[in-house]
């Protein structure tokens, strides 16, 4: 269940319809869950792709604005450089874990050279998107078992319905504050004048220690004894946040880095070891990869109007609530080595 479901209400931003990052308009997102034993003893394979897909169309030839946000760099990611230098998205979003960046992007390669015949002909190459989370402490990591083609599948079953969350896609083998963690998302709708917009985070969360978790902030008669697992590495956690809002690359980041205040809300301090990243996009503006004239016309928001900090607001509700909501969502799963990861007894304390 989400963590609305167990009383639990974060912010004073409406949510959207379905409380998902697929709230912002013809936002779509798609996985490959991998879960089988492997040969050798007790190897388990608990990985998987996670695709977030900006809009229905070829991104490739219709890009939208964006940009990224490192707040910690311990991270293995793919073409953030060249987004925050043009400011546009022109690949699906791909998540995973850190050994398969590789194979995601060359699947999502594949994917996009097999739509497009002009891509490396008769124009440029593509710049892909890959984030990734260490999953190996339930997960097989150094098997490899992610194939291009998951990644393939992963775009391929994109949908704009409600995001299935926890342990699944990208988010199957993480850890969250020592329970189980993964695949999280929440909206935001803010409005002004006559206009409303929508903000939309989905995370990939695999961070943090029992002790750092703020949980007792959710419900304060909490006394919980469940064992958590305690990892040698800090984590890492990949936010993607997606708006309709008409802004501008250099307004996105400034929207992407109020994501990290609800990230921290949490209880994160961004440690020495984590990958604390964050991608965001604006689907307002569809930007040609050709076009005839000199210039183009794109409306923004006014930076000084209220509505900014409306929007700033709504990156750091919908983040930290996208964080619960991988917990909420996630199940007890038991992996490589006979390793189990709880999940967390919202239950427990629900009606308190």
């Amino acid at each position: 269940m989400k963590i609305r479901e167990y009383g639990v209400a974060i912010g004073q931003l409406p949510t959207g319809e379905k409380n998902d990052i697929t709230d912002v308009p013809d936002v779509r997102v798609g996985h490959v869950t991998i879960q089988r034993e492997l040969e050798g003893d007790q190897e388990y394979a608990c990985t998987g792709v996670t695709a977030i897909v900006p809009h229905g169309g070829s991104l490739f030839r219709e890009k939208v604005t964006a940009a990224s946000y490192v707040i910690n760099g311990f991270g293995k990611t793919t073409g953030l450089v060249q987004v925050n230098e043009l400011g546009v998205l022109e690949s699906p979003i791909m998540l995973t874990n850190t050994f398969s960046v590789p194979a995601v992007t060359q699947g999502t390669l594949e994917y996009m050279l097999a739509g497009h015949e002009e891509i490396g002909d008769t124009t440029g190459t593509i710049n892909l998107v890959v984030g990734e989370c260490n999953d190996s402490s339930l997960n097989s990591i150094r098997r490899c078992v992610v194939q291009p083609q998951d990644a393939i599948e992963a775009i391929q079953k994109a949908t704009n319905g409600p995001v299935e969350e926890g342990a699944v896609g990208a988010g199957t083998g993480m850890v969250t504050f020592g329970y189980k963690g993964g695949i999280g998302s929440s909206s935001r709708i803010v409005s002004a004048a006559d206009a409303s917009y929508t903000v939309g985070v989905l995370v990939l969360s695999n961070f943090g220690s029992k002790h750092e978790f703020l949980v007792d902030k959710l419900f304060p008669a909490l006394e919980n004894s469940l064992p958590a697992v305690e990892k040698p590495t800090d984590g890492s956690i990949i936010m993607v946040l997606a708006t309709d809002a008409p802004l501008s690359d250099r307004q996105l980041l400034r929207v992407a880095k109020r994501a990290g205040i609800g990230l921290g809300r949490t209880g994160s301090h961004f440690g020495h070891g984590s990958g604390d990243i964050v991608i965001a996009f604006s689907t307002a503006h569809k930007i040609p990869h050709k076009a005839e004239g000199i210039a183009e016309t794109r409306t923004q928001l006014r930076e000084d109007h209220a509505v900014m900090n409306q929007l700033f607001a709504a990156a750091a509700e919908a983040t930290e609530e996208a964080i619960y909501n991988s917990l909420s969502q996630a199940k007890t799963t038991t992996g490589r080595k006979g390793n189990t990861v709880y999940a967390f007894p919202f239950e427990r304390f629900s009606s308190q």
